[in-house]
């Protein structure tokens, strides 16, 4: 159960729904991290009262210092900001959740002090999954998912004996916003059109990454990691109504499913207070209301992303840092309306022709992410 927390990526929206649940389970929170979002940031440090607060971007977090000048809270910045919040002896729990692969330092720093991981950067475990948890378990530091998929995993997985008893984990997928359409039609979808989520408010980067269905594919990985389960054991469905969140079939058939509101206030509840469950701030679920369940599968020609991601997990090694470090890119620049749809899917492919280490290094990885990066700026930027 924790007491402490240190929420890295505060302003965002599972920053924001974290605090809701801190301040229900009245957990005391001794860290906030955000990007360049000042106004917010001052607020939620008015409200929660840390004793460090992190800016990524060095001029913002002056402008935050100046801003906080009436109260005791000490303002950072950068990487090392971070990296310091994760590591704030005060904190129990530290909930990772910046998006992108700025989450894996922090993480591992984490790790190092034996934290409890609330983690909701997938792109930790996509980049570097193998060595993350050798070192978790090294140091015996729990790592807690907080995607809506990979928890209802963790609970369906509650009263499981022996791994060996697990014939797939199926992940669900809402399909996002371009669900049944053609590559004829998605060409000439523009970032407005990609942003309309149907189900979930969230960050521009992962609700692109849910219109292209990359982010199904990085959950695939995620979860092999996770659960420490090989390719052909994971895999996902279209599940338009995001009620069931993820489900579970054993090797004698049964299937069990974990089920509740499309509210990320659940699974992060569960993150801070497990084992036990408390009351939580999200609404229930009513069964009688939430209307047909249907099941689809994917569109994997329509979404290539989806089989790419799949791809990279099958090369395994560093193929997965790269394609993940040219999927960020690439959507960045999407967001700038300087690519078009199916560029993305293209730029990840190219970076997949890198070179690939087995059994990386934390410098051999981030030496592959920078490559990536590189590549697709020159070629596509």
């Amino acid at each position: 159960m924790t007491s402490v927390v240190s929420i890295l990526g505060s302003t965002g929206s599972i920053g924001r729904q974290t605090l809701d649940v801190a301040e229900c389970l009245g957990v005391r929170v001794a860290a906030l991290t955000a990007n360049r979002d000042v106004a917010q940031m001052e607020a939620q440090c008015r409200k929660y009262r840390p004793q460090l607060a992190v800016m990524m971007d060095e001029d913002k977090a002056r402008e935050l210092k100046a801003s906080l000048v009436d109260m005791n809270i000490r303002v950072t910045s950068g990487i090392d900001g971070l990296i310091e919040a994760a590591r704030l002896p005060e904190a129990d729990t530290v909930v990772t959740a910046v998006s992108g692969m700025v989450g894996l330092r922090p993480t591992l720093a984490a790790i190092e002090e034996k934290k409890r991981i609330a983690l909701a950067n997938k792109e930790t475990l996509v980049c570097a999954g193998e060595l993350v948890m050798a070192r978790a378990r090294q140091a015996g530091a729990e790592i807690i998912p907080v995607d809506s998929e990979h928890s209802a995993i963790f609970q369906c997985l509650m009263g499981c004996r022996d791994k060996g008893e697990i014939r797939r984990l199926i992940l669900t997928c809402s399909g996002g916003p371009f669900y049944g359409q053609t590559r004829k039609t998605l060409a000439g979808m523009t970032k407005d059109d990609a942003l309309r989520h149907p189900n979930w408010t969230m960050g521009a980067k992962i609700t692109v990454d849910c219109a292209t269905l990359m982010n199904k594919g990085l959950e695939v990985i995620e979860a092999m990691h996770l659960y420490a389960l090989p390719l052909d054991k994971v895999t996902a469905v279209i599940h338009r109504q995001s009620i069931v969140h993820s489900l579970v079939e054993f090797c004698d058939g049964a299937v069990l499913a974990q089920l509740g509101a499309p509210d990320m206030r659940i699974p992060i509840g569960l993150a801070l207070t497990y084992p036990a469950r408390t009351e939580n701030p999200a609404p229930a679920l009513d069964l009688l209301s939430c209307g047909e369940l249907s099941f689809a599968p994917i569109d994997e020609t329509a979404f290539p992303c989806y089989q790419l991601a799949r791809q990279a997990a099958r090369v395994g090694g560093s193929c997965c840092a790269a394609m993940n470090a040219a999927n960020e890119e690439a959507v960045a620049l999407y967001l700038q309306d300087k690519l078009r749809f199916y560029d993305i899917s293209d730029a990840v492919e190219a970076a997949m022709e890198l070179p690939v280490r087995q059994n990386p290094t934390l410098e051999e990885i981030l030496s592959v992410d920078a490559s990536a990066r590189e590549l697709v700026r020159a070629r596509f930027g």
